[in-house]
């Protein structure tokens, strides 16, 4: 009987994807009523422990990978911890956790991150996630997936332009990057928006888990990996820019995971840092979670970086810093051997096994058949559907950024005239998508949409390829003299900017400016040039040329993005994006890309960021144009001055005194906060949705290159008619938003005169310790 029910185990455990999804504790197997850890009546600590107290050791390592193979004597189904979700549910890697190879043959895919972040909405943000996490159920509940934990979001700053993965960040700014960690988090994992409503029970519509921590931002550059790379980074800089987005992500989001990244920083490999994993993550910020690897980042500590003497070593380092899965096989090739060299013990295993079970059964996969439980009902009816596309829609709509419209070229009319569309970008659907994405629900390219409002649209690739080291300009210019209009789509793809390809320069590439410029001078009138692209690429040439009408910054805008550009264009949607990154000119790659600073130097470093850099912009960090025009008033300080209790204030190198706000306590930073309302008016003809950005700047600015230049405060959307006022509300808290880190990485907050500013409009606050 005993060898009847395990043949009938494995037999189920090996069944086809597509029948049910696996699970543990099944209802119809009478032995795992013997199983406390099937027990949804205990905590699942308690579940979790039991788990790992019943395996064996060979079972024990089995389990630190991300392949997690089957334990059928007790029933426990194989576990793929890699699936991602960065901006939909994707089939992405070697060992895809999600297949879409039964009834779901596609997932509702959104713009990519850099674009979705342009909205500067929150909210958005959020449902974006939720319907990623239900789009995610559903298709486990298919049978599709063999695991529920995505490794998303990337919220490493966009700290340098030519980062191939910047497109996967909501930017260079640590607050809206923060921002969207919380949002994102919550969505995807079933939590409310305001984090009011905790998870009912601990249960997880799906697992996110936030990456790579950190300071991680260059994948490939002259010949510098990411493999290898160290990062120097200041204590200041750590702590106001690089972590505050994980800190974030862990406490506000409550994300159940993290990934550790390849790097290392200031000499330790992330993933061997107990310092980074133990003491900050878990300790400071309470996580409650997993921790995994990225990629074979355990094997290049002993491969690569040479930080460990043995590959038992590195095995040793990443589970004694707190590390528990590792992506890749190293720790299930070399674990036994560190643990009979007693360099781990098996109290380590057991801590991080007591992790990854306790995702796990927080996912449902440890209470029977999960289509029958919590997030059951989703189906595969719920992948693709029209209110999910319909977001899609909205999300491309509301990042797009209108960058020139000085002659109102835009937008175009939809009467009956002879258009021309030129460029590599224009008909090719999968550009659309940007990298880690799945199948789409739909495929429209710029120019199908285009030819929704203009049938006869002509159109001419003018390129060979986004490359563009062959361009047929004569026969794009023969097509652009006979069109009475002219729309120019081109920028980059996956071939110039990705995953383990950083840029070189910050052009246009190959032949693009040639193509634009001699379409533009020959064209009847000023035409419409349309950038598709992550990061951003210097057009200085077009900024300023008059023949040069328009310019719209598309990002990457997903399945739905065709369309949201062809209703901008002609002015069914009235653009409202602004840039989450600065655009820099062509000669900002004289810097060293593995240059960390944030701050510049009297030695001609320039800085990075919109906080701190001091140079020349082609446009600036929220920048963004509509076909109306916005004006702002501040209506209200609840408080013109804030007091700081400190009863011992320190004066710094200006003579300022300040207040560390580690000795003021949560009591009196809650107490040290104002209100500001600010009156936004739409002037123009046109009704738009329009994202207010509030900025503060210490009196003394970034002048000694210590303070930012300004920093954000809040951003908040308002949807106006023409000639209609609204108004929004603001929070203004010392310790959160004035406060600046010193040189030993202390967040500290200076007295003296502070100025918020929305648009031109400056209100001063005086803050007194």
């Amino acid at each position: 009987m005993a060898k009847m029910i395990l043949l009938l185990l494995i037999l189920f455990f090996l069944h086809g994807v597509d029948s049910s999804p696996p699970h543990a504790c099944d209802a119809s197997n009478p032995t795992t009523k013997l199983f406390q850890f099937c027990r949804t009546d205990l905590s699942v600590n308690r579940r979790a422990r039991d788990i790992v107290s019943r395996l064996t050791v060979d079972e024990k390592i089995s389990q630190l990978v991300n392949s997690a193979p089957g334990i059928p004597r007790l029933g426990v189904p194989a576990y793929q911890w890699w699936s991602e979700a960065l901006h939909g549910v994707a089939d992405v890697g070697p060992t895809p956790g999600i297949r879409f190879n039964g009834t779901v043959k596609a997932a509702t895919s959104f713009p990519q991150v850099i674009l979705t972040a342009a909205s500067f909405d929150s909210y958005l943000w959020f449902r974006i996630a939720q319907v990623i996490g239900k789009e995610a159920r559903g298709v486990y509940n298919a049978g599709q997936a063999k695991g529920m934990t995505f490794w998303a979001p990337n919220i490493n700053i966009f700290r340098d332009p030519r980062w191939g993965r910047g497109q996967e960040t909501p930017g260079e700014d640590p607050t809206v990057t923060g921002a969207y960690a919380v949002a994102y988090v919550r969505g995807l994992q079933g939590d409310s928006f305001d984090g009011k409503k905790t998870l009912s029970g601990g249960h997880l519509q799906a697992s996110a888990c936030c990456k790579h921590f950190t300071a991680y931002d260059l994948d490939r550059w002259k010949g510098i990996t990411r493999y290898v790379f160290n990062a120097q980074v200041s204590l200041a800089d750590m702590a106001e820019t690089y972590q505050p987005p994980f800190k974030k992500c862990i406490e506000e989001g409550r994300a159940s995971g993290i990934m550790c990244a390849y790097n290392r920083v200031n000499g330790i490999p992330s993933c061997a840092d107990p310092n980074l994993l133990t003491r900050t993550a878990r300790g400071l910020w309470h996580f409650n979670g997993y921790i995994t690897s990225d990629c074979d980042a355990v094997s290049i500590i002993y491969d690569d970086q040479g930080y460990a003497k043995t590959p038992e070593d590195a095995v040793a380092d990443v589970l004694k810093a707190g590390m528990d899965v590792n992506c890749g096989s190293y720790l299930q090739n070399h674990t036994k051997s560190a643990l009979q060299q007693k360099k781990v013990s098996e109290a380590d295993i057991n801590r991080a096994l007591i992790n990854l079970f306790s995702v796990r059964i927080r996912l449902g996969l440890f209470n029977g058949d999960p289509t029958k439980l919590t997030y059951g009902n989703i189906s595969p009816n719920d992948v693709c559907s029209p209110s999910h596309q319909a977001l899609a829609l909205e999300a491309a709509r509301n990042g797009i950024v209108l960058l020139k419209n000085p002659l109102k070229l835009l937008p175009l009319s939809k009467r009956s005239v002879s258009l021309a569309v030129i460029g590599p970008n224009a008909h090719v659907a999968k550009t659309l998508l940007g990298n880690y994405a799945g199948p789409p629900c739909k495929n429209v390219t710029p120019l199908d949409a285009i030819r929704g409002y203009v049938k006869n649209a002509v159109y001419h690739k003018g390129c060979d390829s986004v490359a563009c080291s062959n361009a047929a300009v004569e026969q794009a210019v023969a097509i652009a003299r006979s069109a009475e209009r002219v729309v120019l789509i081109m920028g980059l793809d996956q071939t110039q900017e990705k995953e383990d390809m950083d840029r070189v320069d910050l052009s246009l590439p190959g032949k693009q400016r040639e193509l634009i410029t001699s379409v533009a001078k020959a064209a009847k009138k000023p035409v419409v040039l349309v950038l598709i692209c992550g990061g951003p690429v210097d057009v200085s040439f077009a900024k300023d040329n008059e023949k040069i009408g328009s310019i719209v910054w598309a990002g990457y805008p997903g399945e739905a993005g065709g369309v949201a550009l062809a209703e901008i264009l002609f002015g069914d949607h009235n653009p409202g994006g602004r840039l989450p990154v600065t655009w820099y000119p062509q000669n900002f790659v004289d810097v060293k890309m593995t240059d960390m600073r944030m701050r510049s130097s009297s030695s001609g470093y320039p800085g990075r960021t919109y906080r701190f850099y001091k140079g020349p912009k082609v446009f600036e960090f929220g920048y963004g144009l509509s076909y109306t025009t916005y004006s702002y008033s501040f209506k209200s300080l609840t408080q013109n001055t804030l007091y700081l209790n400190q009863s011992k204030p320190q004066t710094n190198s200006d003579s300022l005194r300040y207040a560390l706000v580690s000795e003021m306590g949560r009591e009196s930073c809650n107490t040290a906060k104002t209100k500001v309302s600010v009156v936004v008016e739409n002037q123009g003809e046109m009704a738009g949705k329009h994202p207010v950005l509030m900025f503060a700047r210490h009196e003394k600015g970034g002048e000694d290159g210590t303070r930012a230049e300004k920093q954000l405060v809040g951003f908040q959307s308002v949807v106006l008619s023409k000639g209609e006022k609204g108004e929004v509300e603001f929070e203004v808290g010392v310790c959160e938003h004035l406060s600046r880190a010193n040189e030993i990485g202390v967040m500290v907050v200076e007295e003296g005169k502070y100025f918020l500013t929305v648009g031109d409009s400056e209100l001063p606050l005086t803050v007194n310790v």
